[in-house]
């Protein structure tokens, strides 16, 4: 089975968080010309010709959030998704839109993300209290 392509919009940031840039940017240093975009880097800085695995992307963000001082046994690679949808969609981002860049098949997967943003939003107790 070949894979196929797919065309989807990527959001240009500012100069200092850019995608496009970054990602141009690791291209050139790594050399990467054609084959996965993804992949380990050894010890010694050698990026390797294979893709990242699920597990390797898991333990990045495990280390990561670790770093930050948070609990790494709370984060996945997983994380990176769903706070990608919580965010766009506590931004207002179109639910249509959000779909277009996770690529979700189904509206109703993306919902709890969604409720979850909202949760707090227009509460019927605010101002109650």
């Amino acid at each position: 089975m070949v894979a196929q392509g797919v065309t989807i919009a990527i959001a240009r940031g500012s100069s200092t968080s850019c995608p496009v840039v970054a990602l141009r940017e690791w291209l050139d240093a790594a050399g990467i010309e054609a084959g996965p975009v993804f992949r380990p880097v050894n010890k010694a800085g050698t990026v390797s010709v294979g893709r990242l695995t699920d597990r390797s992307v898991a333990n990045i963000v495990k280390v990561y959030a670790g770093a930050a001082g948070l609990d790494e046994k709370q984060f996945s690679g997983h994380s990176l998704r769903r706070g990608f949808l919580t965010s766009s969609a506590a931004a207002g981002k179109s639910i249509f839109r959000i779909r277009d860049v996770s690529r979700h098949k189904s509206i109703e997967t993306m919902s709890g993300y969604v409720q979850e943003a909202e949760l707090f939003k227009d509460h019927a107790g605010a101002g109650l209290l």
